[in-house]
This record gives structure tokens, sequence and C-alpha cells, in this order.
């Protein structure tokens, strides 16, 4: 056993948390990542507690960074998910909340020079090959993290990031409807039929309608986390459509061999709920509900990259997440209720029977939490 002394930051993004590192502090032969970072976040146990990681899929996650050599970018960010109970790293697919935390990082690092009151930071995202810039406020040349602004499932205010998600459809090389069809139907062993809309824009998302599986679009976390039987049913829908999409051949190995993506979400019409922290939000504050998995469990909140998604397939014409939309509800910026509260997000793009994304955006803020070196011993 030898001791591996690494430089790393851990800031929240968004509403994850995760290790910020440099690439130039990792190992060049990339396939000495994978048990590197398992266990640097002490990886797979439930509890994480060897390591870095807080037991959770949200904050059971790494930012890998670099200068980037591309004209259209000032850094080269990878996200690697670290599962918390399997010996698994996954790069398949971005996560938007970590996403986040890379513009403050970089500035940090001093990668990218402050320019002004606000500094654009172009990031070149590897797993999806789409590029992200991010707006990080930068007042007396150095990055703020307090602020006025809140983002749900994140306690207190902090200073605004404007994310926009640049072309962000395609990201599995298949466009934005990478099966070709607005809405597929999934026949789902025990189950029957079920109708999805796959769509890949950020990342690749599965949508379902609530009802359709038996739920109402209110369910939180908990309520989820204990139904064993309808953990199964999501996953399975998850795996058929990673199996359409090509990513697997078997659904039954989804979890195993692409548990990221495509991200399960199902949807329902907007509604009167209440939040995992008692809040309660009324049917016209929201343009629909909304819940994601993330790893084979339900997210806390919604994935940044997941907003990015939906407010694309919002747009798209008989798509799942359109039919639920609020009638009247303004398409190209869309309120989603989810288990933390509201996530506003919008598209611009233009209009077809498959339309042009030309780009996704919304906000969320970062924290800066510690600077140091981890002990990893491999």
């Amino acid at each position: 056993m030898k001791n591996i002394r690494l430089p790393v930051t851990v800031m929240r993004g968004g509403t994850s948390k995760g290790v910020y590192i440099l690439q130039s502090d990792l190992p060049e032969d990339r396939a000495q990542w994978e048990s590197l970072l398992l266990r640097l976040m002490g990886s797979p146990d439930k509890k994480q507690i060897d390591g870095l990681g807080g037991s959770q899929s949200v904050t059971s996650k790494v930012a890998i960074v670099q200068p980037s050599t591309r004209p259209d970018a000032d850094v080269d960010y990878t996200f690697a998910q670290v599962s918390v109970d399997k010996p698994l790293v996954s790069y398949k697919g971005n996560c938007g909340n970590i996403s986040s935390g890379v513009g403050p990082f970089a500035i940090e690092k001093g990668l990218v020079p402050v320019t002004g009151e606000t500094t654009s930071v172009r990031i070149y995202n590897t797993n999806t090959d789409k590029i992200i810039i991010a707006d990080v406020q930068t007042p007396g040349g150095e990055v703020a993290y307090e602020g006025s602004f809140a983002i749900a499932g994140v306690p207190g205010t902090a200073s605004p990031i404007r994310l926009k998600f640049v072309s962000p459809a395609g990201t599995l090389g298949k466009g934005l409807l990478p099966t070709g069809h607005a809405v597929d139907t999934l026949e789902v062993p025990g189950w029957g039929p079920v109708q999805v809309s796959i769509v890949d824009a950020a990342n690749p998302l599965v949508f379902v309608k609530a009802k359709d599986l038996g739920l109402t679009g209110k369910e939180l976390p908990d309520d989820l986390n204990a139904d064993a039987g309808m953990l199964d049913l999501l996953e399975t829908v998850r795996g058929l459509a990673a199996a359409k999409l090509g990513l697997v051949s078997d659904y039954t190995r989804s979890a195993w061999e692409t548990p990221g993506i495509p991200k399960m979400t199902f949807v329902a019409e907007a509604a009167d709920y209440v939040t995992a922290d008692g809040k309660e939000i009324k049917k016209g504050q929201v343009d629909l509900l909304s819940r994601m998995m993330s790893m084979q469990k339900p997210h806390p909140s919604y994935a940044m990259t997941g907003a990015m998604c939906t407010a694309a397939a919002a747009v798209i014409p008989g798509s799942v997440v359109q039919q639920v939309l609020s009638r009247g509800a303004d398409t190209q910026y869309i309120r989603i209720g989810h288990p933390g509260g509201i996530l506003e997000c919008g598209v611009d793009y233009r209009e077809g029977p498959v339309p042009e994304i030309e780009d996704t955006f919304g906000f969320r803020t970062a924290n800066l939490l510690l600077e140091g070196t981890a002990v990893v011993r491999l």
C-alpha cells in the first residue's frame, strides 16, 4: 500500500457537492484514475466513511479540470460520477450542478484571469463534447461567493452564476431526438406499454408521465426510497431506454454499464404540493411537476443538466413534457416543481418539427468549502 498526497478542492456546486482536482495532479495514465477516485471518495461503501464522499450520489462527484487548447474554451472539464455502493466510476454524461463550480475553481487556480465585475469562463465538457459558459461574479478581482440569490435545495443565499449550455443537443451524437421520435413506446415486463420521450440536450433523459407508472409527480425522495418495487420499475424503464439508445445490450445491466444516463425523469401537470422541507408550493407557481433519479436513487432536488434537457423537451411538439405543461405556459422559460422547490430555466430555439436548440440556460450558486491535500492510500 502506498500513500498519494493529492491536492484537492471541495466545493458545493448548485445542489451537489464534489471534489475538484487539477488534471495535472492526477496520473497521466487514465487507467489509474478509477481506483484512485474510488479510494478518494471511500467507495464502495454506503457511508463512504473512509473517504471524502457524502453517502449520496449528489455528494460523490469529481470535477477534473485543465487549461484548454481549444479556441472556443478556457478550460477542459471532465465529470466523474463515483458510485457510492459499487466499485464503479462513470464518465458518461455531465453534471450541471458540479459544472457551476468549475468557473469559480478555474479562477481560484489562476487558469482564467478576472476580467471585471463579471468573468465569463468558457468550459469544454469532455463527457458530452459541449461548451458551457459560466458567468461568475468577480468584484474586486476575486470570486464572490456571498450574495442574495437563493436556489431550491440549498440553505441561505449566495452569488448567482449564470450557466449557458451552447448547442446542447446531441451529446450522444444522435441529435435532440436520438430515436427519431418525440414519443416512443417501451414494453415494460410485468407492467405493459409505457410512452416515453427520450431527449438529449446537455444530458440524455427519458421522460415518462407519472400517472403512467402509478405515481402523482408529488412524491418525495423518502417516499420513493421506501418503495423497492417502484425503484425497480423506474430502473427498468430507464434500462429499456438505455437499450433503445444502444448504450446497453441487456436492459437489466443498465445500473452497472450506464448508471448515469439516460437519466430517469417522471413528470406531471402542475399541482399544489409540499417540498421535502415542508414548504407549500402552489399550482400557479410552477409549470409542471418533475422528479429525477440519480444513480438509481431519487434526486433530492433536480439536476441542472436535467433542467436544461427538460427546457429543451418542453418545446418539442408532442413530447411527454410538452403534454403536461400548464396551458399558456411560456415554453421559452419554464418553472419546474421538484422535491426541493422550484427551478427556473430557459431555452433559446428555432421552431420546427424538431426544434433547433441554440442554447439552454439557468442560474446556480457555488461555494468554496475546502482547499487542502487528501491522503489516498492505494
